[in-house]
């Protein structure tokens, strides 16, 4: 592999306080007696990783769940430590806002991390209710108060559109009150609510988000966040100059990465792997010295092209205009005045349609 190119590690936690209502995610509220076997799991199959596989130092880290920020913080240094890792890495967390206090953000800073992802996904407390999110909008405040004192060299807050209950002016409040925080963060996300099969939030209808609700909010938190010096990255981020999540940045190039732990998944040109789901049988499997595999799947070359057009488009640098035919459908839902074509705020919103007429030809 090219020692110049990007590499990341993710390492999957999946260990939750509580499962909230929207989640589909590989996490489990009954397994914390793992933790400790789970982290000493992780840093031996990064270890086999490392010198049977040849895995290169990371240039970037992203510890995902489930709640990274649920595993006590001594024992998600030890996995860190067990990652090589570039000068100069970027090294994420994720973390519940109920989570944060200085301990722990002292712990994670000694340790190698440089970034921290907080999942406040709204600061008004009946949406966050319908949610089912155990946090308040205290903790948000809180939270964040805490990430921008600890120095962290960025960081970022995650917001979720269309939840139960939730009002336009609801979702104003929201977009307000992170930005007019002492030091509103240097990175925003905004994911639209989507119904998971399976889940709570499936299984009663009158609490599904409506599409076009959700359409009007996403138009606003744009025009809300370009306004405040924030630029679109990729359909659901927005950031300050220099404040782009690396590890983000890495999957949206189609680059490689090494996934460890229960479900992770990994990539390295077009094969793609991913371990088994439950905590259980990872760790009984790597205490076997046997392979945490559960599947893969190899893209071919034409596969490969149309993957790494898609994945383009979703983000602000476009595609090549040859790969986008100027049709009279995509009127108004692409820019074409860079010389490449770019979603629009509108052409963003349909994006899997947009998607349809890409070429590889």
């Amino acid at each position: 592999m090219d020692a110049a190119r990007p590499f990341g590690v993710y390492v999957h936690v999946p260990f939750c306080r509580h499962r909230c209502d929207y989640c589909a995610f590989a996490t489990y509220t009954d397994r914390d007696h793992l933790m400790d076997a789970y982290a000493a799991a992780c840093v031996t199959e990064l270890g086999r990783a490392t010198e049977r596989e040849g895995m290169p130092p990371a240039s970037s880290v992203f510890f995902g769940g489930g709640t990274p920020s649920r595993l006590p913080a001594d024992l998600m240094a030890s996995v860190l430590d067990a990652i090589p890792r570039r000068g100069g890495a970027e090294v994420t967390v994720e973390c519940n806002p109920e989570d944060v206090t200085p301990e722990r953000l002292a712990t994670y800073r000694s340790a190698g991390v440089t970034r921290v992802s907080l999942g406040v996904q709204s600061t008004v407390g009946h949406v966050l209710e319908g949610l089912g999110r155990r946090h308040g909008p205290d903790h948000v405040t809180e939270s964040a108060t805490l990430v921008a004192a600890a120095g962290f060299d960025s960081w970022n807050l995650d917001l979720i559109i269309g939840g139960a209950g939730e009002r336009d002016e609801d979702w104003d409040r929201s977009l307000a009150d992170l930005l007019g925080l002492d030091a509103p963060p240097p990175h925003l996300s905004a994911y639209a609510l989507t119904v998971e099969p399976g889940t709570p939030l499936d299984r009663t209808p009158d609490r599904h988000p409506d599409d076009d609700v959700q359409a009007a909010r996403y138009e606003t938190a744009d025009r809300v966040l370009e306004g405040a010096g924030y630029s679109w990255e990729e359909i659901s981020n927005w950031a300050r100059p220099g404040h782009g999540c690396r590890h983000n940045r890495l999957y949206w190039d189609q680059g490689d990465y090494r996934g460890i732990g229960s479900a992770a998944h990994s990539h390295a040109a077009g094969q793609r792997w991913w371990n088994v789901r439950t905590p259980d049988r990872y760790v009984a499997l790597v205490e076997a010295d046997a392979s945490t595999v559960a599947g893969e799947e190899v893209l071919d070359p034409a596969g490969r092209a149309f993957e790494a057009l898609a994945l383009g488009l979703r983000t602000s640098s476009g595609v090549p205009l040859d790969n986008l035919p100027d049709h009279p459908d995509l009127e108004g839902l692409v820019d074409r005045a860079t010389g490449r074509a770019v979603l629009t705020v509108r052409g963003r919103l349909l994006a899997n349609a947009v998607t349809g007429y890409l070429t590889t030809g």
